[in-house]
């Protein structure tokens, strides 16, 4: 019978308390939200939104064909003129999302011959990018220098490290400086997925590379998406303009992808003129972040000591964690679930997200909610 191993599979994910299902929300949903990735409280900012229908109502509701034909409008190249300047770099290429964006550069500056160091903490994108690559990538441990220093010296052509700014499991920030210091030794490229950096860490939230002292260095690309902090939808490599200029002409997922439909780019163009205008935002989600930490741990659970905006909280197993987060959205709080295989160490989480339009009174609420439902 024609795909008969999906039926084994099933079984295999219902024994393991491992099956996911959508769970479609209403337009006013009266959970309180710790599950989204709206670190600034953006996505539903009236500037925000009104960036979006201005767009539309401008340029339609699709971009109409790939970034190289019709896809590119005035609008796009506008984000990413500001994008590069708020972030400190030559020059930007939005994409459609962060995936795409990763994929690109990954794909694109790994070529046959190269060597890929990749962080084991690293997002399923950047991974999906090294196993599209034509190059030879080796895993090395989270959050080790020595180890890509290790990784680096058996090999003598070209190479790049690739790992995320913030790890989006436990929220934990990876050693930038010492990479960049790791990859300038052996003269290899650092490129990281700032996806859970921009808007909330730096000088008024221009992102992990930005507070490293890494933006606009010449042997570092920035990955970064606009569905976070940005409150919008869409991805965006930065970087120096010969990378972008060599991604235009041999990035797959830029080159043959419809462009980001214009609304996301409007609304992401309006999210990041607020940030410029409100920094204290960016501020304001990791003071969020550390006060439900503090909290939570003083409650006795054991949580990750958030170096952004996400909170770990540590679940006894995958069916423990996926019963305390039903329970936790039956109290009124919404709250992310991760369990294997999205976590690589196999360890069950529920995962909390500061926003920095949380109000004190919320965050008391969160806490309570969690405390009082753990198994």
């Amino acid at each position: 019978m024609a795909f008969g191993w999906i039926d084994e599979q099933a079984r295999q994910r219902r024994e393991a308390g491992l099956v996911r299902t959508l769970r479609p929300r209403p337009a006013d949903s009266p959970l309180l939200d710790l599950a989204s990735n709206d670190y600034l409280g953006l996505a539903r900012h009236p500037e925000v939104t009104e960036g979006a229908a201005r767009a539309a109502r401008d340029w339609g509701g699709g971009a109409t064909g790939s970034r190289l034909v019709t896809g590119t409008t005035e609008l796009h190249a506008e984000l990413e003129r500001e994008l590069a300047d708020f972030c400190g770099v030559e020059a930007a290429l939005v994409f459609s999302s962060g995936y795409a964006a990763n994929l690109a550069a990954v794909t694109a500056l790994a070529p046959h011959g190269s060597l890929i160091v990749s962080d084991a903490g690293n997002h399923a994108s950047l991974i999906d990018g090294c196993r599209l690559a034509r190059g030879t990538t080796q895993v090395v441990a989270h959050g080790e220098p020595d180890a890509v220093r290790k990784a680096l010296r058996t090999h003598d052509g070209p190479a790049v490290v690739v790992s995320d700014t913030v790890f989006s499991v436990d929220g934990d920030a990876a050693p930038l400086g010492a990479y960049a210091a790791a990859c300038r030794e052996r003269g290899a490229g650092l490129v990281v997925d700032d996806a859970h950096g921009l808007g909330v860490l730096g000088d008024g939230g221009r992102g992990a590379p930005h507070a490293a002292g890494l933006a606009g260095a010449d042997d570092v690309v920035v990955t970064v998406t606009l569905s976070k902090s940005l409150g919008a939808q869409g991805g965006a490599v930065l970087g120096p303009a010969r990378v972008v200029e060599h991604l235009v002409n041999a990035a797959r997922t830029f080159i043959f992808d419809t462009g980001l439909a214009p609304a996301a780019a409007g609304s992401a163009l309006a999210a990041l003129r607020l940030l410029r205008r409100e920094p204290e935002r960016a501020t304001r989600a990791r003071e969020v972040a550390a006060g439900l930490h503090a909290r939570l741990t003083a409650a006795g659970l054991e949580a990750v000591r958030p170096d952004a905006a996400v909170v770990s909280v540590r679940a006894p197993s995958p069916e423990g964690a996926v019963r305390w987060a039903a329970d936790c959205r039956t109290a009124g709080l919404a709250v992310g679930c991760f369990r294997p295989p999205s976590v690589p160490d196999g360890i069950s989480r529920l995962r909390l997200t500061a926003r920095a339009d949380l109000s004190g009174a919320q965050i008391e609420r969160a806490v309570q909610v969690i405390v009082a439902t753990r198994p």
